[in-house]
C-alpha cells in the first residue's frame, strides 16, 4: 500500500467561536475539546505506520505556532505553506498537491478543525477507499447523518463501485429543511464532510480541465515561491490572481470518477459553541464547565474562563465564555449569532 500524505488545511479563523477564537489565535491552535490542540488532534489521526510527515497550509501569522504545536505531537511538517492569502480550499489544496514529493502522492486532506470521535472507523474507511484513489478516482468522507442538518453540504451515494465505496450521484448545497428531513429518510445520502482523499497527479488534472486559471496561479506562485527550511511562501502576486473557490465547486461537482465513502465516526465540524457543548461532557445537570467556574442551581450551561472567575445561580440554558477583557454571554441555540457579532465588532 502506498503511503498517505497528510494535508491539513489551517487556514480558518473560527469567528463563531469568540472570544476565545481570534485572528491571532483561531480555534485549530485550542485545545476545546482534550488537553491537545484541535490542530494536535487532526495531526495525531494521521500518524505513524502508512503515512509520511503532513503538509501543512496556513496563514502567515501562525508559523510558529504550528511548528510548535506539530513538533510537540511529533508531527513536524514535510512542509509548511504560509499563504499570502485565502483563496479557499480548492487553491490551498492545489499547492499541496503542488509540494508533495512524487506526482502520485496520495493526499488526504484534513481541516484542522474537526472532531473525529472514532478514529479507528476513520482509518477504516481511508484503507477502503484507497484502491480506487490509486486507480485515479477522487473520493471523500460521507458522515452518516442522525439528523435533518441545514448548516452542512449533502451527498447523495450512487451505486457501490467497491465495498463501502460509492459513486457519488450528486452534491447538494445546505439545504431547506424540508429537503434535508426527505434525504435523511431517503437513507442514501451523508453529509459533506470535506475530508478527501486523492492522488496530487488526478487533483491537479482535474483542476487544470475545470479551472485553467486557478491551476495556472498556483503553479506560479509554487515556481516563484521563497523556501526557508520546511516553509514555503507562494508569490503573493502570482497567487492573488487566482480565483476563490472551494474543492467542491471547482472540482469535485465537476469531475467524472469521484466516490464517497459513508462512514460513522463520530464527526463534528465544532462550528459554534452548541456544538461543543453538545460534544462536551457534562454534568447531572447538563453543565459543560472549564476553568474557574461555581454554578449553583444551574442547567444546562456552557461555561468557558481561561482566566476571570465565573459565578452563576439559578440560571439554565445559556452560554457564557470569559477570555481576556472579553464576555460573551447568549442563550444556547443562538450561538451562530456570534459571526454576526464579530462583524459587528469589526
Amino acid at each position: 500500500m502506498p503511503t498517505i500524505v497528510p494535508v491539513i488545511l489551517s487556514g480558518g479563523s473560527g469567528t463563531r467561536l469568540w472570544p476565545m477564537s481570534t485572528p491571532e489565535t483561531p480555534k485549530q491552535m485550542l485545545a476545546l475539546t482534550a488537553e491537545a490542540t484541535m490542530l494536535q488532534l487532526t495531526a495525531t489521526r494521521a500518524i505513524g505506520d502508512g503515512f509520511a510527515a503532513p503538509i501543512v497550509v496556513a496563514n502567515t501569522r501562525h508559523a510558529d505556532m504550528i511548528d510548535s504545536q506539530l513538533g510537540a505531537v511529533g508531527a513536524t511538517p514535510s512542509a509548511l505553506i504560509l499563504e499570502p492569502a485565502g483563496r479557499n480550499t480548492a487553491p490551498a489544496i492545489a499547492l499541496a498537491a503542488l509540494a508533495a514529493e512524487t506526482p502520485d502522492a496520495v493526499l488526504l486532506v484534513m481541516p484542522s478543525d474537526h472532531v473525529i470521535a472514532d478514529v479507528a472507523a476513520f482509518h477504516v474507511a481511508v484503507q477502503r477507499a484507497l484502491p480506487k484513489v490509486q486507480d485515479g478516482w477522487l473520493t471523500t468522507f460521507g458522515i452518516s447523518p442522525d439528523a435533518p442538518e441545514t448548516g452542512y453540504g449533502w451527498i447523495q451515494a450512487g451505486e457501490e463501485i467497491a465495498y463501502g465505496v460509492h459513486r457519488v450521484a450528486r452534491f447538494v448545497e445546505k439545504p431547506p429543511l424540508d429537503a434535508a428531513q426527505a434525504m435523511l429518510a431517503a437513507g442514501d445520502h451523508v453529509w459533506n464532510g470535506g475530508i478527501f482523499l486523492f492522488r496530487a497527479d488526478r487533483y491537479l488534472a482535474e483542476l487544470g480541465q475545470h479551472e485553467p486559471e486557478m491551476l495556472a496561479a498556483c503553479e506560479r506562485a509554487m515556481d516563484k515561491a521563497e523556501r526557508t527550511g520546511n516553509r514555503v511562501a507562494p508569490d503573493a502576486d502570482a497567487f492573488a490572481a487566482s480565483p476563490s473557490q472551494s474543492i467542491d465547486y471547482a472540482v469535485m461537482e465537476k469531475a467524472d470518477r469521484v466516490a464517497v465513502v459513508p462512514v460513522a465516526m463520530g464527526w463534528n465540524d465544532l462550528g459554534s459553541w452548541d456544538a461543543l457543548h453538545a460534544i462536551s461532557e457534562r454534568d447531572d445537570a447538563g453543565n459543560a464547565h472549564r476553568g474557574e467556574v461555581l454554578a449553583i442551581d444551574t442547567r444546562d450551561c456552557l461555561v468557558r474562563t481561561d482566566g476571570v472567575r465565573i459565578r452563576m445561580v439559578g440560571v439554565s440554558d445559556l452560554i457564557v465564555v470569559a477570555s481576556g477583557n472579553d464576555l460573551l454571554i447568549l442563550p444556547r441555540g443562538q450561538s451562530q449569532s456570534v459571526k454576526k457579532l464579530v462583524e459587528a465588532l469589526n
